[in-house]
């Protein structure tokens, strides 16, 4: 019966290696970018600027040490700044941004405003923002999200040497374009998320499978590494050092070189970049003992509760309703249930731990300054990362069931991208 069942477990696992053929090449996704670069100039941009109430946004960056905003807004080819590149965005009285960059190089969709290379940049700049006499000018600079503090300091006071005195007065925090278009997913974006988490998913219940796992033998570190090698062997880019431990009787979670056994629990964080959209996954796994046939049912119902936490958290999600308003909300309701909740959910998208709202810390659950402050904004994606705590009889103790799910927000609804756990993946 075991040798049955570990058959049907084997073949039901799909293979990440068949994955490969999806994913695009070097070539093909500097095109796919691009083009969702220009979507997204066209109906982001435009629309963050306007909420921001600032025309005229400006980011200047060294080379190798660009501003955290700088490779989302220029073309895939343009790895890194060139010297010292300065990008100008403004928004004209029709409503549409324009593109200009005072740079030494000319770079594809820019209008290039810095030709007389014997005048000094920061002068050149100067001069040109005369020319479009903006009524703000948006710098990155910002006390509560390191994406919208890129400005260096020796930039800033090149800067404000330059400028005039009117123009020093109309200098702004960008910090509201800067989250807004971070934050923000385009139609096409949106649309492709799905198969990006989709593929976490299957990397996952391949690592978690006969296939990679051979109890008494196999160690947490050699599922951790199985992973990340094959992100790596798939040209994904991971976002964080990967992380598996073992959960066993007695409720102590082990991490490193610990030999998986029947009757363990495993946890994984998996997250890597594709098509610069990061994912964030955290799963469950319990390897079967030889007179089993399931996950004990006591464990199968703590999942459960970790699932009702998911739903309260994400049935709390609304437009303009700041993270930490989402927070209390959420822990309030799971209380009310009787459940012992810890939320940390982030948004994802260009970054792992993205910009806009964070609802939670796990060391912060009386809500976060700053960042928790952000109001929540229509089409923005999010790691649903939280735990509840549960005793489990089996297992002689109270477990964290930590989970992480990736979910979208649009139209005012909640999305789990390509599904969510709500069984335990086995292994015999």
């Amino acid at each position: 019966m075991a040798t049955s069942n570990q058959e049907y477990l084997v073949s039901q696992i799909p293979s990440v290696d068949s994955l490969k053929s999806k994913i695009k090449g070097y070539r093909e996704q500097e095109k796919i970018l691009d083009k969702w670069l220009e979507e997204r100039v066209e109906t982001i941009l435009p629309k963050v600027m306007k909420n921001a109430k600032i025309d005229c946004w400006v980011i200047a960056n060294n080379e190798y040490n660009e501003d955290p905003v700088y490779w989302t807004l220029t073309p895939y080819s343009w790895i890194t700044a060139r010297r010292l590149t300065i990008l100008v965005y403004f928004l004209n009285g029709e409503g549409k941004v324009e593109r200009y960059s005072i740079t030494r190089y000319p770079m594809a969709n820019y209008t290039q405003k810095w030709t007389d290379t014997s005048i000094p940049q920061m002068q050149a700049l100067a001069s040109f923002l005369k020319e479009l006499n903006p009524e703000k000018i948006g710098l990155n600079m910002s006390e509560d999200f390191a994406y919208a503090d890129g400005l260096s300091k020796t930039l800033y006071c090149d800067m404000m040497e330059a400028f005039d005195e009117e123009q020093k007065a109309r200098v702004v925090s960008a910090e509201n374009i800067a989250v807004g278009w971070l934050e923000t997913r385009s139609q096409s974006e949106m649309a492709a998320y799905n198969d990006i988490i989709q593929i976490a998913h299957t990397m996952i219940a391949e690592a978690y499978s006969n296939k990679v796992i051979h109890p008494g033998v196999t160690t947490a570190d050699d599922v951790k590494y199985w992973m990340l090698q094959k992100t790596i062997d798939l040209g994904l880019e991971p976002w964080f050092d990967y992380e598996v431990s073992v959960t066993r009787k007695g409720g102590n979670r082990m991490e490193g070189d610990i030999v998986i056994l029947p009757g363990d629990m495993l946890h994984c964080d998996v997250g890597f970049r594709y098509l610069n959209l990061c994912t964030d996954t955290q799963e469950l796994c319990y390897i079967l003992k030889a007179d089993e046939e399931d996950a004990p049912e006591d464990l199968k119902k703590a999942m459960a509760v970790a699932n009702r936490l998911q739903d309260i958290t994400a049935g709390e999600f609304a437009t303009g309703r700041t993270g930490n308003e989402i927070l209390a909300a959420s822990l309030k309701k799971a209380k009310e249930e009787g459940i012992k909740p810890c939320i940390y959910t982030h948004p994802i998208g260009f970054h792992g731990h993205a910009a806009g709202p964070t609802i939670g810390l796990w060391d912060k659950q009386g809500g976060v300054e700053g960042s928790g402050d952000y109001p929540m904004h229509d089409d923005t994606a999010y790691s649903l990362e939280l735990n509840a705590r549960v005793y489990v009889e089996s297992f002689e103790a109270e477990l964290a069931m930590s989970m992480e799910t990736d979910v979208l927000y649009t139209g005012g609804k909640v999305y789990y991208l390509a599904g969510r756990q709500t069984k335990f993946h086995l292994v015999k």
